[in-house]
């Protein structure tokens, strides 16, 4: 049932890519304040589903609405509008090379606010804080950070429009476990401390478990099932199962058990 509380709204979603459909008639809800992970095997439609969120891809039919908005049919300006509200974190960070950890930060504030440079600087100066980052980083290249310094600094950019809604795409790939288990606990923070709604694709089981109040699993073109991971992790059809009990699966489940 859908309501006022539902950010998100996807309904009767098809996506045909090559020879076949991705996604058939796929329904998923966001709700306000929530972390909601999308999860499922390879060519579940996980990206091809959050690019149609984020306006990078179209939809063959169906509806996408977000802060009540029908993205299948706004205009322009409606969609600026809207994106304006989001921020995102791309897997793999998105950072211009060639600009420093501030100048990456204060990007969206120069396209999208009259702001002056030096309150441009200092909300940057704030969020790259947030995040966790030392105010050093600040003067670096992403190329002169770890891997876990550019996620922060990638999420620092982007939350600093101040955004009610945030898309991670694969926020912990290629970090060590404590680097993580780190970000994790950071994501949990600000999600607190801001009130955001965090919609979150994943293949990284601990965070599924640590970070997570639902989880949608993808497959077959649909939503297979969305609960919380305790009670998706017991749902019967095989290619739950296959997910949540395999090796990898089962290990990391007993921790949470």
């Amino acid at each position: 049932m859908k309501t006022n509380d539902d950010i998100i709204q996807v309904a009767d979603v098809s996506t045909y890519l090559g020879e076949s459909w991705i996604n058939k008639n796929l329904d998923l809800t966001v709700r306000r304040g929530e972390i909601l992970a999308i999860v499922g095997g390879s060519g579940s439609g996980k990206t091809t589903l959050l690019r149609e969120m984020l306006l990078l891809q179209k939809v063959n039919s169906g509806s996408i609405k977000v802060f009540g908005i029908e993205l299948t049919k706004a205009t322009p300006g409606e969609l600026l509008a809207v994106q304006k509200r989001w921020g995102v974190l791309f897997q793999q960070d998105a950072l211009f090379s060639s600009l420093t950890v501030l100048e990456n930060t204060a990007f969206p504030l120069h396209e999208h606010t009259t702001l002056d440079s030096d309150t441009i600087n200092q909300l940057a100066l704030l969020k790259i804080l947030l995040v966790g980052l030392p105010v050093d980083a600040a003067n670096k290249y992403p190329s002169e950070l770890s891997g876990g310094m550019q996620k922060r600094a990638g999420l620092a950019r982007a939350l600093v429009l101040d955004p009610e809604l945030v898309f991670l795409d694969e926020p912990t790939s290629g970090l060590d476990p404590d680097s993580a288990a780190a970000f994790d606990e950071l994501v949990l923070d600000l999600q607190a401390t801001m009130g955001l709604t965090i919609v979150m694709v994943t293949h990284d089981l601990d965070s599924l478990w640590h970070v997570a109040n639902r989880v949608a699993i993808l497959g077959e073109g649909r939503v297979l099932c969305v609960d919380t991971v305790a009670k998706v992790a017991k749902n019967s059809h095989p290619l739950v199962q296959a997910y949540f009990n395999g090796p990898r699966g089962r290990i990391v489940k007993r921790m949470y058990d």
